[in-house]
């Protein structure tokens, strides 16, 4: 809050309720990486189908999601892994591999891509609808892509007797509605509702998970290791030291280093190091010079935040800072959250 010169000083309420402001407007951490990433819903679609049916579809270096609206099938990945789906349940696809749906498993399966004429309608047929399904891939910067996607199992279910299944479907309904209806704003709506459904499966994912399969995500919700990672987010620039970060969370240095490094797979402050220079990426493709860059983000010299750069990035900042110009292409990072 800004006060004139001459205006009374600000008394303690007033203070606190300035930094629990604050507080509220900071993003969470999973917030801001879907920020850095820059998710966003490709494409919605409907598939309906009755009788005996059986489609392919091919593998795609995505992140997917399904559910099923009515009716019941098979998913099959072809390695003896099968899954029943029954009304209810919603699913999502990290690196998409290729996979078959079905209601009938003796069937040859048909080119799930080739059946349907999906340029023309975000919604297929196959004689009837005793069976509909709702899906949806989604979209990220392309160096990123893996931070999201390498977190996550190729397969994750949030079944129909999950208790998160009712907010969920909640959002499926609506989402339905805009892929079938003709409303102004049905494609916005439609990019919106999947950006909340992601949300919410990943929060579901997490609370059937008890900490496992989830990768760096799990650390998130960790009471500790996630404040710790708070705190990183919420002031990038300060001169975190392993001290003071595990004081802030009452652990002692070696328990904190340990288990931060088998929640997120990266030692503290090597964590540290790579949030700094994602976000410096942001601001750079944004068009900050390098040298407000460095002073953003805590470093004394532009020579101090080039060195930091490189080290992640593998070339200087001012190299990428000139490339995005001309659209050069340039090596990624490793995706552990790099």
């Amino acid at each position: 809050m800004i006060y004139a010169r001459n205006a009374r000083k600000s008394s303690r309420s007033d203070q606190a309720l300035d930094k629990s402001s604050e507080r509220h407007k900071t993003p969470d951490p999973l917030s801001q990486v879907f920020s850095l990433l820059n998710v966003r819903a490709a494409r919605c679609t409907r598939f309906e189908a009755g009788g005996n049916w059986s489609y392919r579809f091919p593998a795609k270096p995505a992140l997917k999601f399904g559910a099923v609206i009515r009716g019941d099938c098979w998913i099959d990945f072809g390695d003896e892994a099968h899954h029943r789906l029954a009304t209810g349940d919603c699913f999502l696809l990290a690196n998409a591999p290729a996979y078959v749906l079905a209601n009938d498993q003796r069937l040859a399966p048909e080119d799930g891509m080739a059946a349907f004429d999906w340029s023309q309608s975000d919604v297929a047929r196959h004689a009837g609808s005793d069976t509909v399904l709702l899906a949806g891939s989604f979209g990220f910067e392309a160096s990123d892509a893996g931070l999201l996607l390498d977190a996550l199992p190729r397969f994750l279910l949030i079944p129909s007797r999950s208790p998160s299944a009712p907010v969920i479907h909640s959002t499926l309904e609506i989402l339905d509605l805009e892929i079938r209806g003709t409303g102004i704003g049905a494609a916005v709506l439609t990019d919106r509702l999947a950006d909340v459904l992601l949300v919410q499966v990943l929060r579901a994912a997490l609370d059937q998970s008890a900490g496992e399969g989830l990768g760096w995500i799990n650390a998130l919700v960790d009471a500790r290791i996630g404040k710790a990672i708070r705190l990183m987010h919420e002031d990038a620039a300060q001169p975190w030291t392993l001290e003071a970060l595990s004081e802030a969370i009452a652990m002692s240095r070696s328990a904190f280093s340990k288990r931060f490094k088998s929640l997120v797979g990266l030692a503290p402050l090597d964590y540290l190091l790579r949030w700094r220079m994602r976000l410096a990426r942001d601001l750079l493709r944004r068009g900050a010079t390098v040298s407000a860059t460095a002073a953003q983000l805590g470093y004394s010299s532009e020579s101090a935040f080039g060195h930091a750069f490189k080290r992640v990035y593998g070339h200087a900042p001012k190299r990428y800072w000139r490339g995005q110009a001309t659209g050069e292409k340039f090596p990624n990072a490793s995706n552990k959250l790099s």
